[in-house]
């Protein structure tokens, strides 16, 4: 059975917050189990809840869909995610905030909305479909070139 996201054809935007996380230098992402971007690598993340802080959120995230437990660092990328359907209606509005994580802990698996999560190396990133949103932050930070 296919999870669908509860993020879609939102009344208002969400707030997306993920963490990208270096270590040896390969960087931890996830294969998106659910829309927007299903079955692309990402960095890792979630929807942020009420009450919660952006960091906590971005650890809690890291966490829940790749085992990972992390030290939340500065925020680092912060972007628009658009995408409307067929009809021209928007279907998910997000703005995305990315913080580094310093790794803790744990050993990378896939679980909640990913499919899998893995650490790449900037020339393993080539062969694989990677969100463009990605690798426009992996870019930016100088992971990538």
């Amino acid at each position: 059975m296919e999870k669908k996201s509860k993020n879609v054809y939102p009344s208002v935007p969400r707030v997306g917050v993920g963490a990208i996380v270096i270590h040896e230098g390969k960087v931890l992402l996830v294969k998106r189990g659910v829309e927007p971007s299903r079955g692309l690598w990402a960095i890792p993340g979630g929807t942020l809840h009420l009450g919660e802080t952006l960091q906590d959120c971005a650890a809690r995230e890291i966490f829940e869909e790749t085992g990972i437990t992390i030290q939340v660092g500065k925020c680092i990328y912060v972007f628009d995610y658009f995408e409307r359907d067929e009809k021209g209606k928007i279907k998910f509005h997000f703005v995305i905030v990315d913080f580094t994580g310093e790794y803790i802990e744990g050993k990378a698996q896939g679980a909640d909305d990913a499919e899998e999560a893995r650490w790449f190396s900037p020339k393993e990133l080539r062969q694989l479909p990677v969100a463009k949103n990605t690798l426009t932050a992996l870019k930016e930070i100088g992971f990538l070139k």
